[in-house]
């Protein structure tokens, strides 16, 4: 069956979104040009017209998946609700116990960035928008009278390490920590960080003026 023709848009998302999948599967290092087009059945040619090189195509694919992950966590952060309440939703999205990212694909990333400049910037430049993006909320709960937080840059540093961290544990070491310990850590940090008592997630909501309503399920990213 012949293919249908694609517009250049169209043509250069599906390459990503299978060099996206053939690195979740491969790694970075191993994966080629060649698994890409064999993935599509189109020819290593057509690849290379698209992204000239290898590192082009790899740092392109990352920052479409970080793209489309600040999206979804701009339209978390964005909701017409407390700043509590956006806030856990997207820390229980990014955690490794949500829906958020591929988590093998992002520690491929920066392993592959200690060494690659042009992927550097890519997972740098997302780190700094994430952090950016909590920072605000945070700081927007304080104003409101939410919570307290004398340093929410620092909140949002340290609320992305250790999810960052927890990550690497259970995708390197599956096993190592349990989904429920984790959440337990993520949800006690959270409590930790904006100054309210280690309470459990529904009566953390129970502190905002706001009618208790379940949390809406997210899609995956």
């Amino acid at each position: 069956m012949a293919r249908v023709r694609l517009g250049v848009a169209e043509r250069r998302q599906e390459l990503l979104r299978a060099a996206i999948g053939q690195i979740e599967e491969r790694g970075v290092s191993a994966v080629r040009i060649a698994d890409v087009a064999n993935a599509l059945g189109v020819s290593n040619a057509l690849v290379l017209y698209h992204f000239s090189t290898k590192e082009k195509l790899v740092a392109a694919a990352f920052t479409y998946a970080a793209e489309d992950d600040l999206a979804h966590l701009r339209k978390l952060l964005g909701r017409r609700t407390t700043a509590l309440r956006r806030l856990r939703a997207a820390v229980r999205w990014y955690a490794p116990t949500g829906q958020a990212k591929g988590w093998r694909l992002w520690i491929e990333g920066w392993a592959v960035a200690l060494r690659e400049p042009a992927l550097r910037d890519v997972t740098r430049d997302l780190d700094r928008q994430w952090k950016a993006a909590l920072t605000e909320v945070i700081a927007e709960g304080v104003a409101a009278g939410e919570f307290r937080c004398q340093d929410p840059t620092g909140a949002a540093l340290r609320l992305t390490a250790l999810l960052d961290g927890l990550a690497v544990q259970m995708t390197a070491y599956p096993g190592a920590v349990s989904r429920a310990r984790t959440q337990q850590w993520v949800d006690e940090a959270l409590a930790r960080e904006l100054g309210l008592d280690r309470v459990e997630p529904q009566t953390i909501e129970s502190r905002t003026a706001e009618p208790q309503t379940a949390e809406p399920q997210t899609p995956d990213a």
